[in-house]
């Protein structure tokens, strides 16, 4: 059995966390992110009404995202879509990368898409029990 490439899986799971985000279970999305992980973000932009945040633990982000889902704002049935592009990968070890990529925040994609926002998403991706997962998210908008 050959041995995936870890810049291939890690792409993998940047797109996969935006699937998981628009249309996932939440437990599901959660999995992508370690034990501890944090997920922070300085500002959703003037698109959306949500100010800076700093949540830690899978408990936490899951929460965040309970959160966005009651409020409409992302998630199954918004018609919103996350889309991940420009991945660059610095491996900082064996077990730990660095992982920038541009996002861009689509709403009414089920009529006439419009780009809500955009940014960078500046990751941090350690390797658990021969998994790799998400460690740390900071996203900016701009």
């Amino acid at each position: 059995m050959a041995t995936e490439c870890p810049s291939e899986v890690i792409r993998s799971l940047v797109a996969r966390v935006a699937h998981l985000a628009d249309e996932g279970s939440i437990d599901d999305y959660v999995q992508l992110y370690t034990e501890d992980a944090v997920w922070e973000m300085a500002s959703a932009g003037p698109s959306v009404a949500i100010g800076p945040q700093i949540v830690e633990g899978r408990k936490a982000i899951a929460e965040g995202v309970r959160r966005r889902r009651a409020d409409g704002i992302a998630g199954p049935g918004t018609a919103t879509r996350h889309v991940s592009s420009c991945v660059s990968i610095a491996f900082d070890s064996e077990d730990s990368a660095s992982v920038q990529s541009v996002w861009q925040f689509f709403v009414d994609t089920t009529t006439a898409p419009k780009l809500a926002s955009m940014g960078t998403y500046r990751d941090v991706f350690q390797r658990v029990d021969e998994c790799w997962l998400l460690a740390k998210r900071s996203i900016t908008t701009g």
